[in-house]
């Protein structure tokens, strides 16, 4: 059984966090300089963004857990030290940072920046934060981290569970950073996860990189994938559960409390999304295949026309189906089926590929709610998928075009 509990990053066994304004940011009331630290040594592993363009901080962090081993993680906000000459070196001293100030090998230091990108990252202002960040490692500090890695997010998104693996009670928690430059092509932005349940490397690495296809890969906001996006986990094993190292139940049990910790987290940044007012969850089934569910999906949730619709509250199923139809996905269009749904209720709006009469004022009642689901069947197949998203709206526009100044 998996629990939802308070928490965060602290939730788990061994860890402690804290955030603070260092003078990163602009802004003179925001924290922008996170760090989490491990009492002892944690097996790690992560998945980083696809686009060829990537930022210093990932490099460092890629040698840096090429053992499987991490104990601390510093990111800062305001800068995403990307596309800069000196972006290795200013990563690396960070790390090296920590160290000086922890007693954590740099080498054993997970990285990572978010923000503005092609701007040199001032290392003085970490430098002379250092001393006030570590000294406020707490394990109720997963807030004040969750809201140092915030960039245009109007929320700070964190979650914890509790768990049992072999009679030991474990807990995992989460924190993200997400609300522009998101599309699904891995990872999407930054995560940091922490738990006490040991496992090995290799299985947390089996378990992250298996999951994301299913979460965070289904995730989309404006079909921008940026340049940063990192998901990371450490497991320091501190629960006192027999490490799992083959997969069985236990490992199937770590999976699920993953998958938790990863859906919510999709839901929270979807409905953060830049200048967004609405949650979108495109759930399709009867799919002959797994992919053609998931392309359907995404496609869905990616389509402009239908977000846009979404924030008009307009009940425009053929942009649905549009999205589905050049989506890639191999699927009997006149088997298409369309429901939107939320609190207000559900409006089925088109059965085997057409429409069919429904109340345009019903219809207008259900997609004012602020979540909502859009239900897609494609056929008999026993494959679905879920894919999560947000409206598109003025505000996002308002948002992006003055973003760097």
């Amino acid at each position: 059984m998996i629990k939802l509990i308070e928490g965060g990053v602290c939730a788990a066994k061994g860890f402690k966090a804290n955030g603070i304004r260092c003078g990163i940011r602009h802004n003179r009331t925001k924290r922008d300089l996170a760090l989490i630290v491990s009492e002892v040594p944690a097996a790690a592993a992560a998945v980083y963004t696809k686009n060829l363009v990537k930022g210093a901080p990932l490099t460092v962090t890629k040698k840096h857990i090429a053992d499987g081993i991490a104990q601390a993680v510093i990111c800062n906000s305001g800068n995403a030290n990307t596309c800069n000459a000196d972006g290795l070196e200013i990563a690396e001293a960070m790390a090296k940072l920590v160290e000086k100030t922890t007693g954590i090998p740099a080498n054993d230091v997970i990285v990572g920046s978010t923000g503005v990108i092609g701007q040199p990252l001032n290392l003085q202002p970490i430098a002379k934060g250092m001393e006030a960040l570590v000294s406020g490692l707490s394990e109720n500090g997963g807030a004040a981290a969750a809201e140092a890695i915030m960039t245009t997010d109007t929320v700070m998104k964190e979650v914890a569970v509790e768990f049992t693996v072999g009679g030991k009670v474990c807990h995992m928690g989460g924190i993200a950073k997400g609300s522009g430059m998101i599309h699904p092509n891995m990872a999407t932005m930054l995560v940091w996860i922490t738990t006490d349940c040991a496992i090995s490397a290799e299985l947390l690495q089996k378990a992250l990189s298996g999951d994301v296809k299913n979460t965070f890969n289904m995730l989309s906001i404006d079909g921008d994938t940026s340049t940063n996006d990192t998901v990371a986990v450490m497991a320091n094993g501190m629960a006192g559960n027999e490490k799992i190292v083959a997969e069985g139940e236990d490992f199937n049990t770590f999976m699920e409390a993953l998958n938790t910790i990863t859906v919510q987290l999709c839901r929270m940044i979807a409905a953060d999304g830049e200048g967004a007012t609405k949650l979108l969850e495109c759930i399709a089934t009867g799919a002959d295949t797994e992919e053609a569910a998931k392309l359907a999906a995404k496609s869905v949730i990616c389509s402009s026309l239908l977000k846009s619709a979404m924030f008009g509250a307009d009940a425009n199923w053929g942009r649905v189906l549009c999205a589905i139809g050049y989506s890639g996905a191999d699927v009997d269009v006149t088997k298409i089926g369309v429901s939107f749904r939320s609190k207000a209720g559900t409006v089925e709006v088109c059965r085997d590929g057409s429409g069919v009469p429904f109340s345009e004022e019903e219809a207008k009642k259900v997609l004012l709610e602020k979540e909502i689901d859009i239900l897609i069947t494609l056929g008999d197949g026993a494959y679905g998928a879920t894919a999560w998203g947000c409206d598109l709206t003025y505000d996002y526009v308002k948002i992006n075009g003055d973003y760097r100044t």
